[in-house]
């Protein structure tokens, strides 16, 4: 639709409605930047998270974890030994030390970590992330939540 046609229905003249759409172009186009800096980071957070649990390095695994970090579970994951939920640095990574077997994963396009004992989908790490540390960690094992596309 052409501007002319556009501004009558904003309110605007032809030209101020050439610029608001402008605007909304360049908000967009950062708003992806930012999306995609964001996964990046994540990404990059779930890595450390994978590497400190693999080699056992407690410390690590603390560094990536934001000190009031909450780990939740859900039914099928709490039936396996997962805590149904935990809170705190050291709790967490007391109970994440054991995602030594775990692999690299995505969900939904995020980084993640899938619990693959014996090459069977057990559980699903998921993250939240704020900043440079993990906030929550949810355990998804519930085979109807989590299907695995090959």
């Amino acid at each position: 639709m052409p501007f002319e046609g556009i501004a009558p229905i904003v309110g605007r003249s032809d030209e101020a409605a050439r610029k608001l759409a402008s605007r909304a172009r360049r908000r967009v186009r950062m708003q992806d930047v930012d999306q995609a800096t964001n996964t990046l980071r994540q990404a990059r957070l779930v890595e450390a998270f994978l590497a400190a649990a693999r080699n056992r390095e407690f410390a690590q695994l603390l560094a990536v974890l934001d000190p009031d970090v909450v780990l939740r579970a859900d039914r099928t994951a709490v039936a396996l030994g997962a805590p149904s939920e935990a809170r705190g640095d050291v709790a967490v990574a007391r109970f994440c030390r054991r995602a030594r077997d775990a692999v690299p994963a995505l969900l939904n396009g995020a980084a993640a970590v899938a619990w693959m004992p014996d090459g069977e989908l057990r559980v699903v790490f998921k993250f939240t992330a704020a900043g440079a540390r993990i906030t929550a960690i949810d355990l998804i094992a519930d085979p109807d939540s989590v299907q695995v596309r090959t």
